[in-house]
């Protein structure tokens, strides 16, 4: 994959068909956990889920809730802020950074036991994705779609 795979797209309208919402302005890696563990916690009520969202599709998304933050959190200025989006079709991630100036790049011809997949994972897994610039911050966002797992 190249660095295409993430092309600069508006953030998807939400705001119509929100269920749930969640925020977090996070700086370290031990707040990432945290933070992923709430989710976790609160994505048992099926309520806070989309329709047919099943146990593998929750870990789908918490890989790629944490992929986004972590790569915010090592590439990205801050402040970090995430927000998870739960509609009747999925769930939207949205990781906002400090550095406008600096898209998301996946790397190209790297040696895969160096790392730095989460990007090219995220491109697979997610139903859409892309990244803007609005004011001072960056915001990278993947939509994923329960597959019923």
């Amino acid at each position: 994959m190249t660095s295409s795979t993430w092309q600069e797209r508006r953030l998807p309208d939400t705001s119509a068909s929100a269920r749930a919402r969640w925020r977090w302005q996070l700086a370290t890696p031990a707040q990432l956990t945290a933070a992923r563990r709430a989710l976790r916690g609160d994505l048992a009520d099926e309520a806070t889920s989309p329709p047919g969202a099943g146990d593998a599709d929750v870990d789908l998304l918490l890989l790629a809730f944490e992929e986004l933050v972590s790569n915010a959190l090592r590439h990205g200025g801050p402040p970090v802020t995430v927000q998870v989006v739960v509609t009747g079709h999925g769930w939207l991630v949205d990781v906002a950074d400090g550095r406008p100036d600096a898209a998301p790049a996946p790397p190209v011809g790297r040696d895969p036991a160096l790392g730095g997949l989460g990007l090219d994972l995220i491109a697979r897994l997610a139903s859409s994705h892309g990244w803007v610039v609005d004011g001072t911050a960056k915001h990278v966002w993947a939509c994923l779609t329960p597959r019923g797992g």
